[in-house]
């Protein structure tokens, strides 16, 4: 049986597949974790969301998010239960980028996935108050102080909004990076998980 499962989780237009090359480059340095990078359930073809952005607003994300979770959670769900962490969700972490950041700040911020950490790259919560998350669920946020898509403000407010919700929260914050991650980003990412699975 692996060590634990990284579950990857892609932007808005992207697909599984497309972000399968993060866990690919991060193998490497986790020997034993496996990773998979499921698509999001709303969209047709490669371009794929976990929840709409059409006619999306500072009022509506929270909703959005909100609707988004039955679908979500389904995803994850199934996947924990095909690796056989269902009753050992500490093995498991969630890593997103972009949307998918924003659904693994919410299942965190929300309490309903007590996992063993989450990795939010260029993310922002968005999530429905009350904030309920889980404190035992380390997270680590990666953002480039030159994001123009998801500004790196919203990086830095998710950390100190869960971090005054108890959760242990590192932020780095890499200069001169755009809506990407880095090879510094997945280094720092591994090292992060290598002490969460250790």
């Amino acid at each position: 049986m692996d060590r634990g499962l990284v579950i990857l989780l892609h932007g808005v237009g992207s697909n599984g597949a497309n972000i399968a090359a993060l866990g690919q480059a991060m193998a490497p340095a986790l020997p034993g974790i496996a990773f998979e990078s499921p698509d999001g359930p709303n969209g047709g073809g490669r371009g794929r969301e976990w929840f709409s952005v059409a006619g999306i607003t500072e009022g509506n994300r929270p909703d959005r998010v909100a609707a988004a979770r039955p679908g979500f959670d389904a995803v994850i769900a199934d996947l924990i239960e095909r690796h056989g962490f269902s009753d050992a969700l500490h093995r498991v972490v969630l890593l997103g980028f972009s949307q998918g950041s924003i659904m693994a700040l919410d299942a965190l911020a929300s309490g309903r996935w007590p996992v063993g950490a989450i990795v939010a790259f260029s993310g922002r919560l968005a999530s429905p108050l009350p904030l309920a998350p889980s404190t035992e669920t380390p997270l680590l946020l990666i953002h480039g102080d030159a994001d123009p898509i998801m500004p790196p403000s919203e990086g830095v407010a998710a950390a100190e909004q869960l971090t005054a919700a108890g959760v242990r929260t590192r932020l780095s914050i890499e200069p001169g990076l755009g809506h990407q991650v880095s090879s510094k980003g997945l280094a720092e990412a591994s090292a992060f998980l290598n002490d969460v699975f250790s």
